[in-house]
């Protein structure tokens, strides 16, 4: 006879209550425009071809446990110390470290929208959950930031799912206000943004976090990083899972790092990618945010001048009929008349423009 397990009435009270992380669609056949999870459309540096070979005869061996050369190579081209940097299995795995390391009561806080993740993480630990809405502006709120009195804030700069960027300005005028940690999440920062390392040098409430998935192409490699005093770092390496990036990962990343020239043209090709395509939509008559990322969010409007909800929703779904996926927030009042579109190469977003012409004759 099986032993039955109440599996769900033995896990923790806020576990039962967890609703995880849904991330964008991931088809597994072929034939796809992917534009929906913000991937680089490109391939990572040829170095990092040498990079996988190299350790290929040393997979028996665990890798380096604190991730030492990629930290130093990280604190080196930010003007920083080894003992600065922290590095995790992605920048989500950072994002927990932080909320394990320093979360608490009155709990953890962030700007809405932004990156799902957030809330997740929080209630992973338990923790009290907190929004600050944007206004269709795209302001920040300083005064109600600081209002929340979290532990943790977490701002992603910049933004998603919009792209706007926020100035040195504005982040140093919320270190000023709030008393926890301010950490931004500046997953985008290559494409356009501001960073705010140079913050560390006057602020130990700021935390920055980065990652090598967009910018570096390395998304399947899963490392992130975060910057911040030797303090909180010491602190986060407490709560970090030990050999949590492995040796490939590291030497993956240092090659990438090392490759300015292959970086900067394909941030640029990004860039001018984007804005093209962003000026197309502009000319229809579409709202969309002036992004700093690699995608664009916008409002769809129809032959007859109508945005909203079911507007979004019918070319989201038209989109996918056409093997075309896009990203689609129904969720918040902000970002329910739009849809997010990653930026892809050239002739993929010349198919999304196809469709949506195409679209637009249809409704």
């Amino acid at each position: 006879m099986k032993k039955t397990f109440d599996a769900q009435g033995n896990a923790l009270p806020h576990i039962q209550q967890l609703h995880p992380y849904i991330p964008g669609e991931q088809p597994k056949a072929g034939g796809w425009v992917k534009l929906n999870t913000n991937e680089n459309p490109y391939p990572a540096s040829p170095s990092v071809a040498a990079a996988i070979q190299s350790q290929l005869d040393q997979l028996q061996l665990y890798p380096e446990p604190t991730s030492y050369d990629l930290r130093v190579a990280i604190a080196k081209r930010h003007r920083l110390q080894a003992q600065n940097v922290i590095i995790g299995n992605g920048s989500d795995n950072i994002l927990d470290m932080i909320v394990r390391c320093f979360g608490g009561a009155p709990g953890v806080a962030y700007t809405l929208p932004s990156y799902s993740l957030y809330p997740v993480v929080a209630a992973m630990s338990g923790q009290r959950v907190e929004e600050v809405n944007f206004e269709r502006s795209l302001q920040l709120d300083v005064a109600s930031i600081a209002a929340t009195g979290a532990k943790i804030f977490f701002l992603t700069n910049p933004n998603a799912p919009t792209g706007v960027a926020f100035g040195l300005e504005q982040i140093e005028q919320v270190l000023q206000a709030i008393d926890g940690l301010l950490v931004v999440d500046e997953a985008y920062v290559d494409f356009g943004g501001k960073t705010s390392i140079p913050l560390l040098q006057s602020y130990d409430n700021l935390i920055v976090v980065r990652t090598f998935s967009k910018s570096y192409s390395l998304a399947g490699m899963r490392v992130g990083f975060a910057l911040a005093s030797e303090s909180v770092i010491s602190l986060l390496d407490r709560v970090r899972d030990a050999y949590n990036v492995d040796r490939i990962a590291q030497a993956v990343a240092i090659a990438a790092l090392e490759d300015d020239a292959y970086f900067a043209e394909h941030c640029q090709k990004i860039i001018t990618t984007r804005e093209s395509v962003r000026e197309v939509l502009s000319e229809k008559g579409w709202y969309t945010y002036r992004s700093a990322a690699n995608f664009l969010f916008t409002e769809p409007r129809n032959t007859v001048g109508d945005t909203g909800p079911n507007v979004a929703a019918s070319l989201f779904e038209f989109l996918k009929k056409k093997r075309i996926l896009v990203r689609y927030f129904p969720g918040h009042p902000l970002t329910c008349a739009f849809v997010r579109v990653s930026v892809g190469k050239e002739e993929e977003m010349q198919k999304f423009l196809t469709a949506v012409d195409e679209w637009l004759n249809n409704v």
